[in-house]
């Protein structure tokens, strides 16, 4: 079983592949998901602790728009411990929130520093391409996994 980071990390279909194919998804719903369900969390709607900004700061400098620094407290760290990613690129809005335009450069950025497999796509516009598109994660898997695709 790998750690696959998925990008958009709203991406449900993405979460939904991934875990099909016995892997881990690790993705900022996820993220948001276990913040939300912890015991203590006195900030909401922000849904943010003292420490996340910081975190954040690890991988943004501070000159960087905060938005970028708060979406990297979630996704820097998972990116870290990512074993694979898949990306998908040109995402409709329904797909999965992408953000802003710098945090996704740095994700992709940052995932290619890690020297890690990582399948980009474009997403799907079309019936044929969308079989295409689900082909091509499952076969991205089940590499991972050691095995032919099914």
């Amino acid at each position: 079983m790998a750690k696959v980071f998925i990008y958009p990390g709203t991406s449900l279909i993405l979460s939904d592949l991934v875990s099909r194919f016995g892997h881990r998804p690790l993705g900022s719903a996820l993220s948001v998901r276990e913040k939300v369900q912890t015991a203590g969390l006195d900030s909401p709607p922000l849904q943010i602790t003292p420490e996340d900004p910081k975190k954040g700061l690890r991988f943004a400098a501070v000159e960087v728009p905060s938005g970028v620094r708060g979406r990297m407290s979630l996704h820097g760290p998972q990116i870290e411990e990512a074993e694979a990613g898949i990306i998908i690129l040109d995402a409709d809005l329904a797909f999965g929130c992408m953000g802003c335009a710098r945090t996704n450069e740095l994700v992709r950025f940052l995932l290619h520093q890690r020297d890690i497999p990582i399948l980009e796509l474009t997403y799907p516009r079309s019936d044929e391409e969308g079989i295409r598109f689900v082909a091509a994660i499952r076969d991205f898997l089940s590499a991972l996994a050691g095995g032919a695709a099914a």
